[in-house]
């Protein structure tokens, strides 16, 4: 990636020699470029949110960014491209969203999220930092900005204005209101399960911003819900991918000897998940919550019982690596006589994944659109 600051060599995270998608993209290059070009001052405190693989973190680096990110996967693509491109990891203070952020920001850069509702959020923790003379540019693709992210910028910084479109790309820029009133943000939501979906039925679920059907249960959880293993000797039950945690809770309850163990690479989904199961155990069960690259922090032959569901998105693009991941990560992590449970769409084709990683899958349930899989070593 070219920039007025160096040209720098990126890589998404895991780097993978055959994915051919880049670590930035026209949205990345469109601000770089504006800072550059209209001689942005970024000699005091600048924060970076949401750089999806470090692109912008990585080129700023000579000025000390700080980086406010949902996911573990960008912070190691931010560490991994700085160490590729020679600079210290020092250079950049890599933060979560989960942490509290800086006092003061000069210069704030967005990078918009497909999730409105973490949008809304990380601008109501960061307004307290922002003063009149902030520079606050949002950045994304055309088909990523949409009027409701223009009227958060309003409602909750100050006049808001986008550019013209270049690339298929366009920058947000928003000029701060000292007389806006800062109100704390209204994430977490809590809500209650339905009933018919076993020992889960009228348990608390727990939302932070960002996790995927806030407000209610999707389908294809309360599909796998209604299946989930009632029997087994399962001293070790890992909820991998776990967003709210809402499966390895159930789980834990049909398992009351059982560790439970939730994996997920969003900080937002790992708070979600603790949440979760703190309100349904009353503080008398412990687990383990880690935001990780799947298992690969997971020593082998540690676990019983793995669950699963899959994503096969990242971010705009459609991919069934992640799955790879997660399974092959499965079959390393699990005892001889441990089990992989995966819930996903039909289409998807997951048996034939799974069948090449464990040489065998069967069927636990299937309807129309999902099917429940199981593989054991």
């Amino acid at each position: 990636m070219a920039t007025a600051w160096g040209d720098f060599t990126l890589a998404r995270f895991p780097d993978n020699p055959r994915d051919r998608l880049r670590a930035w993209d026209a949205s990345d290059e469109y601000v770089l470029r504006h800072l550059a070009d209209e001689r942005v001052d970024l000699s005091g405190p600048v924060v970076v949110v949401g750089d999806r693989w470090g692109a912008l973190s990585t080129a700023l680096a000579a000025f000390r960014p700080v980086q406010i990110s949902d996911s573990f996967l960008a912070q190691s693509a931010t560490r991994a491209n700085l160490e590729r491109n020679a600079v210290g990891t020092g250079a950049v203070r890599l933060m979560t969203t989960r942490d509290a952020p800086p006092e003061r920001i000069d210069v704030l850069l967005i990078r918009i999220p497909k999730s409105l509702a973490l949008l809304e959020d990380q601008l109501h923790r960061i307004a307290p930092a922002i003063h009149e003379r902030t520079v606050v540019v949002g950045t994304g693709m055309v088909k990523e900005i949409h009027t409701s992210t223009l009227q958060l910028f309003e409602k909750l910084i100050g006049p808001t204005r986008t550019s013209l479109a270049v690339r298929k790309a366009r920058l947000i820029f928003c000029t701060p209101d000292p007389s806006i009133p800062r109100r704390p943000s209204p994430w977490p939501h809590t809500y209650s399960l339905p009933d018919g979906i076993g020992i889960a039925s009228g348990r608390t679920v727990v939302n932070h911003a960002g996790i995927f059907c806030a407000d209610r249960l999707d389908i294809g959880t309360r599909f796998f819900l209604q299946h989930l293993p009632e029997d087994g000797d399962f001293g070790r039950i890992v909820d991998l991918g776990c967003g709210n945690g809402v499966v390895g809770m159930a789980a834990a309850l049909a398992h009351p000897d059982a560790d439970a163990l939730f994996v997920d690479e969003s900080f937002q989904a790992v708070a979600s998940a603790e949440a979760t199961f703190n309100a349904n155990t009353s503080g008398t069960r412990d687990a383990e919550f880690l935001a990780s690259d799947g298992l690969s922090a997971v020593p082998a032959k540690s676990a019983d019982l793995v669950l699963n569901n899959p994503p096969f998105h990242s971010h705009q693009a459609t991919t069934d690596a992640t799955a790879w991941r997660m399974f092959t990560g499965s079959r390393k992590v699990l005892r001889p006589g441990g089990e992989l449970w995966v819930v996903g769409n039909r289409h998807l084709g997951h048996h034939v994944k799974l069948r090449r990683i464990f040489g065998n899958c069967t069927t636990v349930a299937a309807n129309p659109k999902f099917v429940i899989l199981r593989a054991t070593v």
